[in-house]
């Protein structure tokens, strides 16, 4: 099954907060919010602001990609990359062209989690929502937005 999700990065843990913050406040359920996470020597709690206002989100995990190490991932990508990951040695990038995210712009987003910025994903299920989303990010100053038909139900 496919659905429509956006994607943005946020170059901060503080700037994800307020995207997380500001999407719930919008109307997003926490189950359709997503981030992706470098671990960068963190337990799997997280720790700090980040950990406090991310683990609201549906799920929460360490998750570890080859090539890249151990992120945290959390909200529904994380049993859909895990999936992914178990199953081949294909990187961040790798993994989101897997899951339906256009070449360039995963290849973009690996270079951006590996270089420590946070990958957000919010799932719509309407057009008027996908606007909303886009607005919330603009408004947060997300960098990298994109669009896209992500697969789900992965294993």
């Amino acid at each position: 099954m496919k659905q429509q999700s956006i994607f943005a990065v946020a170059i901060s843990e503080r700037q994800a907060v307020q995207i997380e913050t500001r999407l719930t406040q919008a109307g997003f359920p926490n189950d359709n919010i997503s981030a992706l996470i470098p671990a960068n020597g963190t337990d799997d709690s997280i720790g700090g602001v980040l950990g406090g206002a991310m683990d609201v989100l549906a799920s929460i995990g360490a998750l570890p990609i080859p090539g890249v190490g151990r992120l945290i991932a959390a909200g529904p990508l994380l049993a859909t990359l895990t999936g992914i990951a178990a199953t081949a040695a294909v990187g961040i990038g790798g993994a989101l062209v897997c899951l339906g995210v256009p070449e360039t712009a995963a290849k973009l987003y690996d270079n951006r989690i590996s270089a420590g910025d946070i990958l957000i994903s919010v799932h719509a299920e309407t057009a008027k929502q996908m606007e909303k989303a886009k607005e919330v990010l603009e408004s947060a100053n997300a960098e990298d937005i994109s669009v896209a038909l992500v697969a789900t139900g992965l294993s």
